[in-house]
């Protein structure tokens, strides 16, 4: 593959995992092979000692703009399977991702852009940045995330009417723990990194495993319900 979807870096002086979603002409929409590639990544970095928290963010002046929708047209029955296996794998992996992640929502977060940043320990974004699911026009929402978050009432208001809302809003109603500039986005997310770091790697991995109980979710279930 020519493009690299995705790109990792780790410092191994601060314990941080920083990933780049990387298909900033595409608003780094989640392809297949980008679902593969973050997934891949969660794995690795799972596994690397040297790594207490990841940040991750996007390319460009987008954090995610969802699901690439020129998937969904090809009805090869193949490419049907790697479809939905690849987007069952990817929630899995960030929902029980065992150790602390954020979110550095540099700009748009639609749909399963939305997703992701919602499936992600804590969020900082952008002062441009906005959140919606317009896909509740053609498509189900993932909502248990989210009410986790927000609650009942809000989550529900956003997964039904699809309504946008923007940044100030989103710190307002709890979905983001900080607003900052759009240049200054990833290195508050690593501010913030650094300060969950300075904890050992085993406390923080309890601390998550505790979360991800706590949200109902099953780590050894082969699928989600959402």
């Amino acid at each position: 593959m020519s493009e690299q979807l995705l790109t990792t870096s780790i410092d191994a002086d601060t314990h941080i995992a920083l990933l780049t979603l990387n298909r900033p002409a595409k608003k780094n929409a989640l392809s297949i092979a980008l679902r593969d590639a973050v997934s891949d990544a969660l794995d690795s970095v799972a596994s690397d000692p040297a790594v207490k928290v990841v940040v991750l963010t996007g390319a460009g002046s987008a954090f995610s703009a969802g699901f690439d929708l020129g998937e969904f047209s090809d009805p090869a029955p193949e490419h049907q399977r790697q479809l939905w296996a690849s987007s069952d794998r990817f929630h899995h992996g960030c929902l029980c991702f065992p150790l602390p992640m954020i979110a550095a929502v540099n700009g748009l977060a639609v749909a399963g852009g939305f997703d992701l940043a919602v499936m992600a320990d804590l969020r900082v974004a952008a002062d441009s940045a906005y959140f919606s699911h317009p896909e509740q026009q053609w498509s189900d929402v993932v909502y248990r995330p989210l009410r986790e978050l927000i609650g009942g009432g809000m989550a529900r208001e956003l997964v039904l009417t699809g309504r946008r809302i923007d940044a100030p809003e989103a710190h307002r109603i709890g979905l983001v723990n900080a607003v900052v500039p759009a240049a200054e986005v990833v290195t508050e997310a690593l501010r913030i990194a650094a300060q969950i770091a300075a904890a050992p790697r085993a406390n923080l991995m309890r601390s998550k495993a505790k979360m991800i109980a706590a949200a109902g979710i099953d780590p050894a279930a082969p699928t989600l319900s959402l």
